[in-house]
């Protein structure tokens, strides 16, 4: 019952529910009055006050537009007036409607004027204000984002936006007035503020001065002029008790230097037992003393060449300096005696190893990048060298002069390698290529080429004479056979190192069961030569180990130069 009494009061207006009465609102919680009972206000009313249906209009009205009848109406019906409202009297019936809407009126603006607004507010947020009131200002005003359109001077989008960092267009100093006879200056005159006549200013003056003196460094021919060759000999005693040099192989070290055999097993090196320093910068190259290797030769980026001793004290012996720039490469004649050095001044110089006296000098005005004596005996007095400009050189020591030029390779030549009893020799180069020539014959017999092949700028003979070794780009070492195919062996291939841009050398354990090499972040790695399995990689230097040498009589002794000036022994 209480619940529907709280109906009863719910007729209250939304208008009118701010302005209730606070006793109202508590209303629900007083007792109820003693006089005032529930049924008095819920009494049912029998008789509610209803509309009379004689009061409504009951006829079946007929549409005036109607032709024909399927029936008979009555009179009333038939003339009753029409039914709906009637036509409100106003002119705005009578305007011309020209839209859905209504009719518009002509505005003060053309089509393009209003689309130009309507996309300059759709796309800048702005647009011109439309209402005309007489105002000055009229124009100006703008509706929307007016932040934007005083940032952008209210250019609409089919204009462009001035940047204030462009400079403005040079304007012509005009005088277009042909009866001026003196200053009528007609399509010739300058710009205004234009210099005719140009001067560099004194800072301008100092860098240009810098530019020419660096051309004309660059430009200027090195003097072909050769230093004078001197060397400096180390030790005391440069004979011994017999008067024998130095050059003559010792006998007590505990291994016979003078065996024509390999050792029977060769191991893997445990650790460095001796570094020789001596050079400033990073070491180029180095040389086992031909047959014994009791020394060791070695040149230099300091344009230095080194001999050491490899036994005993392993003292530096002597130093032979001739050159002007780094030297690159050295070979030794077969007996030792003379050895030949090729540097980036352009020039080879052969050497007496004993006495450091520079015996002959060549140059074709052209770097050589590797030289090599002729092994035959008969053949001492030549040796080949590879140049920068492609081509391999054959000079005789003998008078000095080129005796033969094998120009076919079409990028400098890095590596020469004699094979087949020294009857033929390989050479490589930047073209990528591996070529094979006849002694003396200057026109290549087997050209080797291939679009997977990278530059090899080193290679290695094994010591059976079976084999060729290359170091590839690719940071591969490719075998290639050194007897009649030359065919390259695709199941020997050694990976794991990173020679890329450095021509690492590398060589053979003298009995064949293993292959070192060196690599570009001064690591040295042993490869088995059957597996081609990478059995121990240790770091050698600090810098690249540009060459490596493993000694022809010991079982497990390696030599190791890197840039970084030193010469490492490991046993």
């Amino acid at each position: 019952m209480a619940s529907l009494v709280s109906l009863q009061g719910y007729g209250s207006d939304s208008n009118n529910s701010d302005m209730e009465d606070p006793e109202d609102l508590l209303q629900h919680l007083k007792p109820i009055e003693s006089a005032h009972t529930i049924s008095q206000d819920l009494h049912i009313v029998v008789t509610p006050q209803v509309t009379s249906t004689k009061e409504l209009d009951d006829r079946h009205h007929i549409d005036p537009l109607t032709k024909e009848i399927q029936y008979n109406p009555r009179y009333e019906e038939l003339y009753a007036p029409v039914l709906g409202p009637t036509k409100p009297q106003s002119s705005y019936h009578n305007v011309n409607k020209n839209t859905l809407a209504g009719h518009v009126e002509p505005a003060h603006f053309n089509d393009f004027e209003f689309e130009s607004q309507r996309r300059t507010f759709t796309t800048y947020g702005y647009a011109v204000d439309p209402s005309v009131s007489g105002d000055p200002e009229d124009g100006r005003r703008f509706v929307g984002d007016v932040g934007t359109a005083k940032e952008t001077s209210g250019i609409t989008v089919f204009e462009t936006k001035h940047k204030p960092d462009q400079p403005q267009k040079r304007r012509r100093d005009k005088n277009d007035d042909a009866g001026d006879i003196d200053g009528f200056k007609g399509p010739w005159a300058k710009y205004k503020g234009e210099m005719t006549v140009m001067k560099p200013s004194e800072e301008e003056q100092h860098a240009l001065d810098e530019i020419l003196a660096k051309r004309q460094k660059r430009g200027k021919q090195t003097d072909d002029k050769p230093i004078e060759e001197k060397s400096l000999l180390h030790i005391k005693d440069a004979y011994d008790y017999q008067g024998r040099p130095f050059l003559h192989i010792p006998q007590d070290v505990g291994v016979n230097l003078k065996s024509p055999d390999p050792p029977e097993k060769c191991f893997m090196p445990k650790k460095m037992i001796h570094t020789w320093k001596g050079h400033t910068k990073g070491v180029s190259a180095i040389r086992w003393f031909p047959s014994s290797a009791h020394l060791l030769l070695s040149c230099s980026m300091d344009t230095k060449i080194k001999i050491w001793e490899v036994y005993n004290n392993r003292r530096c012996i002597r130093t032979y300096m001739g050159h002007k720039q780094a030297v690159r490469d050295a070979c030794f004649d077969n007996d030792g005696k003379q050895f030949l050095s090729a540097g980036y001044d352009r020039f080879i110089k052969l050497w007496d190893t004993e006495t450091g006296d520079c015996i002959n000098r060549f140059t074709s005005r052209k770097i050589p990048y590797c030289v090599k004596f002729h092994p035959d005996d008969d053949k001492q007095n030549l040796f080949v060298a590879g140049t920068s400009d492609k081509k391999i050189v054959c000079w005789d020591i003998r008078n000095g002069e080129i005796v033969q030029e094998y120009d076919r390779h079409l990028g400098a030549v890095n590596t020469i390698t004699f094979i087949d009893e020294n009857r033929r020799f390989v050479s490589t180069s930047d073209d990528k290529s591996l070529r094979v020539w006849e002694w003396d014959i200057p026109v290549d017999f087997k050209y080797i080429a291939d679009p997977s092949m990278h530059s090899m700028p080193a290679v290695t003979l094994s010591p059976n004479k079976k084999w060729l070794a290359c170091q590839s780009m690719d940071n591969r070492i490719v075998i290639f056979s050194a007897l009649d195919r030359f065919k390259m062996n695709r199941k020997k291939e050694f990976t794991g190192h990173m020679v890329a841009g450095y021509a690492c050398t590398l060589d053979f354990s003298p009995d064949m069961s293993y292959l070192v090499s060196g690599d570009a972040d001064g690591k040295a790695y042993v490869w088995d030569w059957k597996t081609t399995k990478l059995y121990q990689k240790w770091k050698a230097h600090d810098d690249v180990c540009i060459g490596i040498l493993w000694h022809p009589h010991e079982t497990s002794k390696i030599a190791t130069a890197g840039w970084d000036g030193l010469i490492k022994y490991w046993d």
